[in-house]
């Protein structure tokens, strides 16, 4: 956003702070408060209110937040890694980002415009595309495959709980896509 790029070093270093206390308090606790919430960040309510001036405002902005993360990943880690290790290690992150969302579900999808996913859902389809793109030409996974039927699947993640049996869950659903995709163990 215009107005980020604007904000004093410390400003965006508190926002990015509540972001991250905000991810994590929601994820363990949808009701979590905004005071509890300022105060883990170490900021006052003040500065919780100028940068989130509501409950969906901070709910909004920490998922676009992790969504931006997922994103700029995936280039990351077809840089650092072969294609289909960068794939189930982006793989592996968006289901921990599902996890996380469970507890924002309800507040996300009372909040969330059809622009607000438009400008969400596109990049992160980009970002699959390109990983499952340099998997085909590593001869990893079957061509043809779209992307969005990946996310579709994925989308499932989001419901499980964030103990250690969802974690296996996910593991068990996640080798399911890798093996419908014809990846090889």
């Amino acid at each position: 956003m215009v107005e980020d790029d604007r904000l004093r070093t410390d400003a965006r270093l508190n926002r990015d702070r509540i972001l991250d206390v905000a991810r994590d308090a929601l994820a363990a606790d949808p009701n979590a408060s905004l005071n509890l919430i300022g105060k883990t960040a170490g900021v006052g309510a003040g500065t919780l209110y100028r940068h989130f001036p509501s409950r969906e405002a901070l709910v909004l902005a920490v998922y676009r937040k992790e969504i931006d993360a997922l994103v700029a990943l995936a280039p990351q880690l077809l840089n650092d890694h072969p294609p289909l290790a960068a794939l189930r290690l982006w793989c592996d992150r968006g289901a921990q980002f599902a996890r996380m969302k469970r507890g924002m579900a309800d507040t996300l999808q009372a909040v969330i415009s059809d622009q607000d996913f438009q400008e969400t859902y596109r990049p992160i389809v980009q970002a699959v595309g390109d990983l499952m793109k340099a998997c085909e030409g590593a001869g990893d996974i079957r061509p043809g495959i779209n992307p969005e039927d990946v996310l579709a699947l994925m989308s499932c993640l989001w419901r499980l709980p964030p103990t250690a049996a969802g974690e296996d869950q996910a593991k068990r659903i996640l080798g399911l896509i890798f093996r419908g995709l014809g990846a090889r163990d």
